[in-house]
């Protein structure tokens, strides 16, 4: 039984013969899009983790793309009907929109067992335990029989409008170089199944020797890795024409560590 963000007006906090409970069925799965108190912030999902196990997306209260100004969501791709729909409640809808890209994703959704999104955001959960970690949406019963504690929350991130999911990489770039600049430095990723964008490591003070470390949310499951492109720019024309390197750069997949 999947919850797509179920109701918290009249149902938090009411007995569990009023409400989804995993008592209902044999396995029950939630996604918690809108759970952001209903007063003041209008939440319109359930924030405790009353599943067997309960998907934070984004942390559960603020989507990616729900911010988007009023005029270009009612005025959207997908109609007006649609669109002023999601203006209106673009946070609780999401649930149903991340569960329909599950079904053809049978690789992504993949949420990282944690005990806050904030300690996911630091890579305090990273990569997925030795077992992995279970798909939100469509297959996530396929944890139905692997899983070792009542309450499992997890979290992960999407992108802000279709296709939604992303796959969470650790990358860990040593600089080389003789001076320190001011810049900043981005890395893509190429592999077997695809590319992906340049993502930023870091930013200020680049010194050589030194290392940097980032979690990113890439569109593309890249597969096995193939190939890493590093480039760094100090933003202005430097006369003394300063050189920087990677000397190692580290890429660990969170799905199979």
């Amino acid at each position: 039984l999947s919850g797509l963000d179920p109701a918290q007006p009249y149902f938090q906090g009411t007995p569990t013969e009023v409400r989804l409970d995993k008592s209902d069925a044999d396995f029950v799965d939630v996604i918690h899009t809108d759970c952001a108190p209903t007063i003041p912030y209008l939440g319109f999902g359930i924030g405790p983790a009353i599943g067997h196990i309960d998907f934070y997306p984004n942390g559960g209260e603020q989507m990616p793309g729900c911010d988007k100004n009023p005029v270009s969501q009612i005025v959207d791709i997908d109609g007006i009907w649609e669109g002023t729909r999601d203006f209106v409640a673009c946070n609780h809808l999401r649930s149903y929109k991340y569960y329909s890209d599950s079904i053809v994703y049978s690789d992504g959704f993949l949420g990282y067992p944690c005990a806050s999104y904030d300690l996911f955001q630091a890579g305090n959960c990273f990569p997925c335990p030795e077992e992995g970690c279970p798909n939100m949406g469509h297959y996530a019963d396929r944890w139905k029989d692997k899983l070792k504690s009542d309450v499992v929350k997890l979290y992960l991130n999407t992108a802000e409008n279709k296709d939604f999911p992303l796959w969470r990489y650790k990358i860990t770039v040593t600089l080389s170089g003789k001076s320190k600049v001011r810049g900043y430095v981005n890395v893509a990723l190429y592999g077997s199944d695809g590319n992906t964008k340049q993502y930023q490591i870091t930013k200020g003070t680049l010194k050589p020797g030194n290392t940097y470390t980032t979690y990113i949310d890439a569109e593309v499951n890249v597969g096995d890795i193939t190939k890493v492109k590093f480039l760094w720019n100090n933003n202005w024309v430097n006369p003394t024409l300063p050189k920087l390197g990677a000397a190692t750069i580290t890429v660990e997949v969170g799905e199979n560590r």
